[in-house]
């Protein structure tokens, strides 16, 4: 390091939960596409379908699946966040859709707010927290 020079400050690791609607899905890969040099720095979890297909579009980044969504993998998530182990929530959620599951969606929701964690649910959002710094 050069004398006066300031150490580069290191990115404080955080678990992020990332999981879409099936509408969705696409939508939130082309995000992490997008946003994958500040995510790659991050623990990501994500629901099975979900994560197998932001695993297509972004090999870099390593992802710990859960079960489907339907299976319990919405559950798995919420538990994850009432351990307070995920420090962000990323669901794009698509309201248009009926969804079976539609009780395990709104509990995950429900946990975030009441474990006060940050959560987007739409690209917008996730932009903004994004350009944040919170991910930096």
């Amino acid at each position: 390091m050069k004398l006066g020079a300031s150490p580069v400050p290191k990115v404080e690791q955080k678990n992020i939960a990332i999981i879409a609607h099936d509408q969705k899905k696409r939508i939130l890969a082309t995000w992490v596409f997008n946003n994958q040099d500040k995510l790659k720095h991050h623990k990501i979890f994500s629901t099975a379908t979900t994560g197998g297909i932001i695993h297509e579009e972004c090999l870099q980044l390593d992802i710990e699946v859960t079960k489907s969504g339907p299976l319990g993998g919405d559950q798995q998530i919420g538990a994850m966040i009432a351990e307070e182990g995920i420090d962000l929530l990323i669901f794009f959620t698509d309201p248009l859709s009926p969804h079976p599951h539609d009780v395990d969606v709104k509990a995950l929701s429900r946990l975030a707010v009441v474990y006060d964690v940050p959560m987007a649910c739409s690209g917008a959002t996730a932009d903004l927290i994004a350009a944040s710094g919170y991910l930096d």
